[in-house]
């Protein structure tokens, strides 16, 4: 599937640039050297059906996906980000037997337990000059419904879970959302997200190799080196997490001019919110696009377009999927009512590795997905967040959702972002409590916070008590974490 699908591109482009970072470029037919090359380092250091890679975006994480797949072989793409203790479950679930890496990572990859392959000692230069001389091996069979890809979940709401996403999972992603978004073969991609998360892995590594696009990476992300890479490379597809475009809204020396190349922009991974839009278009001319998407359905379910968008909406869904709105008894509910977000497609997930009573808990009977995100759906398709159901607050007997609020808090001027959770309450069973995080030179009181939120939300939706703070607990990829503010 992915695997046949690039080496086809690969036929036909064989001189085309494919992936660049920091130390290498790479055209169509060397990363297929390479990817070659790997197939066999892969082949000799292990048995084990599933070989872990702690590597960040690049050509070498490209190329080192691919060799997997060529060899028959399920990656497990793992979190550097996370603390040792984290890793060293994650690796002992998944039961590995090799974690291919660099040295950049060696102290925390020495720690882990299994057999560690730096690339700086795998002889990749003289087994790539042999490889060139070499016939293609063969190409393995490998079904829709085999497992690609282990990735493990961030951990927001409890312990990581391995997600099993299959060839078949991450080549109908590739296949619709680039049909969704009218993606061409001669766009470039700019991608500064790391591929442990499926935003980074599927949207950034590989829907570029499906379509034979060029990918520039930056291995770490820095709204510096963003603004030049745009400069530089004429980029055409930008997709990142809202923290991100945060930072780069904040540069001083960009300009409208810098993104003049762009043919979308693309925000996905956690809500973006108003401010931050609102920036961009006035200071860069640029629309940025919110999309939705979960690790579990590889991830894409729908995506704002320019031509195709709706204010407070995360777009209209992929082609071949579907969307259900349905109550807390599992009834469908029509156009602009709130309830759970149901999803089916050909993305959802194998399911969580290992673990099928969990499997099973997020199905329903006829086999939709539950994605336990409140959301609606308006009479033209277009698909709005607001919130998630296991974060509900019942307040007096009311359901307050704190994206709800959270949204309030970001329209006031000083506000750069806000975090919202229930705080149990003897008289009215929750409230609500705020923690927000100033813009750079702006000053605010918790009491100007809340006469603003008296005059956009009813009574029982102010937050109770506004924390101001210059920082709040954050995951890897930089979203709040809610547990640790409870």
């Amino acid at each position: 599937m992915l695997l046949e699908r690039f080496l086809e591109q690969a036929d036909q482009h064989a001189d085309k640039l494919a992936a660049a970072d920091p130390l290498r470029r790479l055209t169509y037919h060397q990363l297929t050297t390479f990817a070659q090359v790997m197939r066999g380092v892969i082949r000799r250091h292990s048995r084990c059906p599933r070989i872990g890679l702690m590597l960040p975006g690049s050509t070498a994480f490209a190329g080192t996906l691919l060799g997997c797949w060529w060899a028959d072989r399920e990656a497990v793409s793992l979190n550097f980000l996370l603390q040792t203790a984290e890793l060293q479950a994650i690796v002992a679930d998944a039961g590995l037997d090799l974690i291919i890496t660099i040295k950049y990572f060696a102290e925390q990859a020495a720690a882990l337990g299994v057999p560690i392959l730096y690339l700086e000692d795998a002889g990749l230069k003289g087994r790539y000059l042999l490889a060139k001389f070499l016939p293609q091996p063969r190409v393995p069979e490998l079904p829709p419904e085999r497992t690609a890809v282990i990735l493990y979940t961030s951990g927001t709401s409890g312990l990581p879970k391995g997600v099993e996403l299959t060839h078949g999972n991450l080549f109908s992603n590739c296949r619709d959302s680039i049909s969704h978004a009218q993606i061409q073969s001669d766009h470039v991609l700019l991608s500064v997200l790391p591929p442990f998360h499926i935003f980074g892995l599927t949207a950034l590594t590989l829907l570029p190799l499906y379509m034979g696009m060029t990918t520039h990476f930056l291995p770490r992300f820095s709204p510096a080196e963003t603004i030049k890479t745009l400069r530089q490379e004429r980029i055409s597809i930008l997709m990142a997490i809202p923290s991100m475009y945060a930072a780069i809204g904040r540069l001083k020396n960009a300009t409208a001019e810098d993104f003049k190349s762009i043919f979308l922009a693309v925000s996905g991974g956690e809500p973006l919110p108003t401010g931050t839009s609102q920036h961009f278009l006035e200071k860069y001319q640029l629309q940025l696009n919110e999309g939705y998407g979960l690790t579990e359905t590889s991830p894409v379910i729908s995506i704002n377009l320019p031509w195709s968008r709706a204010e407070g909406a995360v777009g209209r869904i992929i082609p071949n999927s579907e969307v259900r709105i349905v109550d807390h008894e599992g009834q469908f509910l029509p156009a602009g009512q709130d309830g759970e977000i149901q999803f089916r497609g050909p993305g959802v997930m194998k399911g969580y590795y290992h673990k099928p009573e969990e499997t099973a808990a997020v199905y329903t009977t006829d086999g939709w997905f539950k994605t336990g995100d409140q959301g609606r759906l308006d009479s033209q398709g277009f698909l709005s967040i607001t919130g998630r159901i296991k974060e509900m607050m019942i307040v007096g007997g009311e359901n307050v959702f704190p994206r709800e609020i959270e949204n309030v808090l970001v329209q006031h001027p000083a506000v750069s972002e806000a975090a919202v959770i229930g705080q149990r309450d003897p008289s009215r069973g929750e409230v609500p409590i705020a923690y927000v995080i100033l813009k750079d030179g702006h000053q605010c009181t918790d009491s100007d916070l809340r006469s603003f939120c008296r005059d956009r939300l009813a009574s029982f939706k102010v937050p109770r008590e506004i924390t101001i703070s210059t920082d709040l607990p954050r995951s890897p990829t930089g979203k709040i974490l809610k547990r640790a503010l409870k």
